[in-house]
């Protein structure tokens, strides 16, 4: 085609996600990729190290010995984990691809196409950029929209060079031959503290954790913090609190490593390799973005109205806007910016109320406010804490260490505010309350469903019944496990 309605450059969750709204409205689509099909979403991000996550877990099942049974000769091997977690990256890879050939235009009769062209873009003036083919030449493609979705790369740690051997990002995770005996992340942010509960599962490597602050995950609820940090050192994962990294020094057969701690001290670790995990920045450069008048802003992003406009018929969705780095954030801004470009969305873009899951040992899920956000935004309100101890699903799992916490506005009008759960099905149980509050429901119009049993979802239940002095087990028979707190800016806890 000489011509296209819709110009994607990047393959990753928001450019195809857009691409295929685009398609959905009959549009002529031409989608860019330099790179890996799926982006970082995809081979370097969530797919992969969720299931590198999933073949942890399960391996550390495996090597209980507290369930009654016994597993002898249990062995694992990096590579062979390796070669199933590129498996199952290929697998959604192969899907996006048959997408492409079948709606092709010399497939596809219509309406509407998708052609996938292996490069890198370029922009020449608002209606056309120069693709850098992979065969070596170059080829123009001319559109009436363009959506930027770029994405993002590994932030650099100053000062550190990573070479992905010994020294990785999260891009040479894949790279390692075997288990490093010693491994040190640098950043205990969810990335962080999501591969240090990944390779503490797997009982091959001595874990070191590197926290700048006081706690890990500090943006997040306390209860969150503690409970992550906790089951890591239980997993024999070492967390440098307060820690600040000085310098790696390269020796033939190790990595030494020199951390300053906030109160005057110093150590030196040996460790076989190291994982910077210190955040992502958006991938701008090279895009001819100066042609066209567009300003990378202070943050290195895109700037963007709510239906994801940087200007005129210019477009940007995904990590380059710099909501959040979520896979979910991304599709739901690129399904959104195809339905803006032509004027068929039926309500804002909404960002509040997305929940996110952190795939820790056990998981953890969030949606909404968390305490110290409430208390920032000077919100009165009244929390419920109730543990799996007391659920009877987690229970018979044999896994009731984790909670879910809720909480609710103290001003009559009982809205739900947020919840944080932990334990086993967190990442599903949380929908239950997000969907909810998307809803705008209140305390009491949650309470007419009743959950199923056995389920997870029945702390949710109880939780609820709780914060209305309902519920069936006491706060007075089980105080560690149930817990009802007020807040309010004038009297704090009461």
């Amino acid at each position: 085609m000489d011509r296209y309605d819709v110009c994607v450059i990047g393959c990753g969750p928001g450019g195809f996600a857009a691409a295929m709204r685009a398609f959905d409205l009959g549009k002529h689509v031409c989608v860019i990729e330099g790179g890996q099909i799926g982006g970082a979403g995809i081979m370097h991000g969530a797919m992969t190290s969720k299931t590198l996550w999933e073949l942890a877990k399960d391996y550390s099942t495996a090597a209980s010995i507290d369930r009654g049974y016994r597993s002898a000769g249990l062995m694992v091997d990096y590579q062979t984990v390796r070669d199933t977690v590129v498996q199952a990256a290929k697998e959604k890879q192969y899907q996006m691809l048959s997408q492409f050939e079948t709606f092709s235009p010399q497939r596809w009769a219509g309406p509407g196409s998708l052609t996938l062209k292996r490069g890198k873009a370029r922009f020449e003036t608002d209606r056309c950029v120069t693709v850098a083919l992979q065969g070596g030449y170059d080829e123009p493609v001319f559109a009436d929209h363009f959506v930027i979705a770029t994405g993002s790369k590994p932030r650099d740690f100053a000062g550190i060079t990573v070479d992905n051997e010994r020294i990785i990002n999260s891009d040479g995770i894949l790279g390692f031959k075997e288990f490093p005996k010693r491994l040190l992340i640098i950043g205990a942010g969810i990335i962080g503290c999501e591969y240090a509960s990944i390779f503490s599962n797997f009982m091959q490597t001595k874990v070191h954790l590197l926290d700048r602050q006081s706690r890990i995950i500090p943006f997040e609820d306390e209860d969150i913090s503690h409970f992550v940090s906790r089951n890591l050192e239980e997993k024999s994962v070492v967390i440098h609190h307060n820690a600040i990294l000085r310098a790696i020094h390269k020796r033939p057969e190790f990595l030494e490593v020199v951390i300053d701690y906030e109160d005057g001290r110093s150590q030196v670790i040996e460790v076989d390799a190291a994982l910077v995990s210190v955040g992502r920045s958006p991938n701008l450069a090279n895009l001819g973005l100066e042609k066209l008048g567009i300003t990378i802003n202070k943050r290195g992003g895109l700037d963007t109205d709510g239906s994801c406009n940087v200007r005129d018929n210019i477009w940007a969705v995904g990590d380059v806007t710099q909501h959040s780095a979520l896979y979910n954030v991304a599709e739901m801004e690129g399904r959104y910016a195809a339905k803006a470009m032509f004027k068929t969305e039926k309500y804002p873009l909404r960002y509040a109320n997305m929940s996110t899951i952190m795939f820790f040992t056990p998981e953890v899920a969030v949606v909404g406010l968390n305490e110290q956000q409430a208390q920032e935004q000077k919100i009165p309100y009244r929390l419920a804490y109730y543990s799996n101890a007391l659920v009877n699903r987690a229970i018979a799992m044999r896994r009731t260490d984790g909670f879910v916490k809720i909480l609710v506005s103290e001003d009559g009008e009982n809205r739900i505010l947020g919840m944080r759960a932990a334990g086993p099905q967190a990442s599903s149980t949380i929908m239950v309350i997000a969907h909810l509050m998307d809803q705008d429901r209140c305390l009491e119009d949650i309470m007419k469903s009743i959950h199923p049993h056995p389920s997870i979802t029945e702390g949710i239940q109880e939780a609820l019944r709780l914060l209305l002095n309902k519920s069936v087990y006491k706060p007075q028979v089980f105080p560690e496990a149930m817990q009802v707190k007020r807040w309010t800016p004038d009297k704090g806890y009461f």
